[in-house]
C-alpha cells in the first residue's frame, strides 16, 4: 500500500508550481487571490491530501488556542454522570462556543498538567480537585485561571455561599432541641470509603464545599441548642444512589432513629427517601430530609424535596464569561431554598 505523502506548506508549493504565498494566501486570504484562482490551488490541494498550514504551528506563534481546559474535581467519567456537574459543563460550553472556543475536559485525577499547559489558553477549574498537586499547580500556572466553588491566590472565582445556603436549610426544617439529627455527608474525609465520621479523623482543613455546608449545618443546630451525636455524621465518597442508600440504611437503623436528616446533595437526599419510603418511614410526619443543588429530579419526586437550588447553568456560563474577559473578580452567585414535602 502507497504510504501517504506528508506535505508541507513548502513542498505542496513546489508540487503546484506556485509561491508559498500563494497557498498560504488561498487559506488564510482570501482576498489577495481571484475566486478562480483560489478555487484551484484549494482543489488541487485536496486531491493530493493537503488540507492547509499546520494550525498547531500558527497557534504557537500567535501563543493562542482557543482551547480552555475545564479541570474537574475527579474522573471524567463520574462527572458527566452527575446531574449537578453536567449543568454547569452545558452552561460553560454555551459561552465557549458562542466564541469559537473549543472545550477539552481535564480529569481531577491527573497528577499535573503539564501535558495540556503548552496547547491551552488557561483553565477553568469546577472544584477543588481531590489530588493537591493540581490545586498547587492552578496557584502559579503562567495562564488565565478561574475557579469555581473554592479560591485560591488568585482572583478570578465564581461561588455561592455554601455556608450560609446550608445553614438556611438547615435552620428550616430543625424544630426544636429535641430532633435528633443526623447528617449524610458529601467527601468529607480525603478518603474514597464510605464511613462515620468520628472527631479523631484527620478532616482538610477548612475550604472544601462539604466543609463549608457541615460548618452551617453546625451553626444551625447549635442555635436550636442541638448536640450531635458522634456517630451521626457519614462520609460519602460520591454523589450517588448507591453509596448513599448504604448511609442511609444505617442511619434509619440508627437508635434513637433520627427524625431529621440534613444531606449535603439532593441525589444522596433522594436515596433516603426511597430508603425511608421502603420500610414505611413517613415523611414529613416522622422524618424530615432536606438536600442541596436543586435537581429537577428532586422536584420531580413524591414527596417533593426541600433542597437549596444553585443555578449550575448559570455558575458555568459565568466561570466561562470571567475566563474570556480575563477578569480579576469574585462573583458570588444567588441560590434559593426551594419548599418541598420532605421538610
Amino acid at each position: 500500500m502507497t504510504q501517504k505523502k506528508h506535505w508541507t506548506l513548502k513542498s505542496i508549493a513546489k508540487e503546484l508550481g506556485v509561491s508559498n504565498a500563494t497557498v498560504s494566501n488561498a487559506f488564510n486570504r482570501p482576498d489577495q487571490l481571484s475566486k478562480s484562482r483560489r478555487e484551484s490551488i484549494l482543489l488541487a490541494c485536496k486531491e493530493l491530501g493537503y488540507f492547509g498550514p499546520n494550525k498547531a504551528a500558527q497557534s504557537l506563534r500567535r501563543g493562542k488556542f482557543n482551547i480552555v481546559a475545564l479541570v474537574l474535581p475527579d474522573s471524567i467519567e463520574y462527572m458527566v454522570s452527575d446531574p449537578v456537574a453536567s449543568s454547569f459543563m452545558r452552561g460553560v460550553a454555551s459561552i465557549l462556543e458562542k466564541n469559537n472556543i473549543n472545550l477539552l475536559l481535564f480529569s481531577g485525577n491527573s497528577q499535573n498538567l503539564n501535558s495540556v499547559l503548552d496547547f491551552v489558553d488557561g483553565f477553568i477549574c469546577y472544584g477543588r480537585p481531590r489530588n493537591q498537586s493540581l490545586v498547587d499547580q492552578l496557584k502559579i500556572v503562567p495562564k488565565h485561571v478561574v475557579t469555581v466553588d473554592f479560591d485560591i491566590d488568585r482572583n478570578a472565582s465564581v461561588n455561592i455561599d455554601n455556608e450560609q445556603a446550608s445553614y438556611e436549610v438547615a435552620k428550616h426544617v430543625l424544630k426544636s432541641s429535641a430532633d435528633q439529627v443526623a447528617i449524610l455527608g458529601l467527601r468529607l474525609l480525603d478518603e474514597n470509603v464510605l464511613c462515620r465520621v468520628y472527631e479523631h479523623h484527620e478532616c482538610e482543613a477548612g475550604q472544601s464545599i462539604a466543609h463549608q455546608r457541615l460548618r452551617g449545618y453546625q451553626k444551625a443546630l447549635s442555635e436550636v441548642n442541638i448536640t450531635l451525636g458522634d456517630d451521626r455524621t457519614w462520609n460519602i465518597p460520591e454523589s450517588s444512589e448507591r453509596y448513599a442508600s448504604i448511609a442511609a440504611k444505617e442511619a434509619l437503623n440508627c437508635i434513637p432513629r433520627p427524625n431529621v436528616l440534613l444531606c449535603m446533595s439532593d441525589l444522596i437526599a433522594l436515596a433516603a427517601i426511597r430508603e425511608a419510603v421502603k420500610i414505611g418511614i413517613k415523611i414529613p410526619q416522622e422524618l424530615r430530609i432536606v438536600g442541596f443543588d436543586g435537581i429537577d429530579e428532586a422536584q420531580r419526586s413524591m414527596p417533593t424535596l426541600t433542597t437549596i437550588h444553585q443555578n449550575s447553568e448559570e455558575k458555568g456560563s459565568l466561570a466561562a464569561n470571567l475566563f474570556i474577559s480575563k477578569e480579576e473578580q469574585k462573583a458570588l452567585i444567588n441560590y434559593q431554598l426551594q419548599l418541598g414535602h420532605s421538610g
